[in-house]
């Protein structure tokens, strides 16, 4: 059972969701998705934010990547969080 969102699927070995991208493209750490319940609980609230026009996961790197132009990191930070995720510290 995933344990990071407890939606009873098997933690996922790789597990991608991508969509046509434009404009720049930023990584984010995003910590605590294990599954493809997370990769698109994650990838659906960063696809909300104005100006995203791309989101892929690799998920066994925990990294996000986020096309598109005119979003913020704290916009994303948001769409992450409210996702039940957080970025991981980016030093």
């Amino acid at each position: 059972m995933c344990t990071a969102c407890a939606c009873g699927t098997e933690p996922a070995q790789a597990e991608a969701a991508g969509a046509a991208t434009t404009g720049e493209s930023k990584v984010y750490s995003v910590s605590g998705m294990t599954c493809g319940h997370c990769v698109s609980s994650v990838s659906g609230e960063i696809g909300k934010v104005g100006g995203v026009t791309g989101v892929a996961v690799d998920l066994p790197a925990g990294a996000v990547t986020v096309s598109g132009s005119g979003f913020t990191d704290e916009e994303i930070r948001a769409a992450v969080e409210q996702a039940g995720y957080a970025l991981a510290s980016q030093g």
